[in-house]
């Protein structure tokens, strides 16, 4: 029962926290969708224009960013530790999924 009252508060107030600095979520979202459309373009040199082309480069696309945003606290965390940063992949799934929400989003508005 305590688990589920902290969980309940948990999530009301990160909604309070998202409402009140949602100029600065936008930011940061915008900020993946730009470096995925920058990162997809450059991977256009690379690989052909076919079906399978366009998959790999989209796929790769929307894998190098999470892992390059990542990365960073990652880097710093190890130089100030000299450990692996315990939480990565649990930051690398959220990124993921904050970009893949943006570009189904705007996938949808255009």
């Amino acid at each position: 029962m305590l688990k589920q009252s902290f969980s309940l508060l948990s999530i009301v107030l990160l909604s309070v926290v998202i409402v009140l600095t949602m100029p600065y979520a936008h930011q940061g979202v915008q900020f993946l969708l730009n470096a995925h459309a920058s990162v997809s373009q450059w991977l256009t040199e690379v690989f052909s224009g076919g079906e399978t082309g366009n998959l790999i480069r989209l796929a790769i696309a929307l894998l190098i960013i999470p892992f390059a945003v990542a990365f960073v606290p990652a880097v710093i965390f190890w130089l100030m530790k000299r450990r692996w940063l315990p939480g990565f992949m649990t930051m690398v799934w959220v990124l993921w999924l904050v970009q893949t929400a943006g570009l189904i989003v705007l996938y949808k508005s255009v």
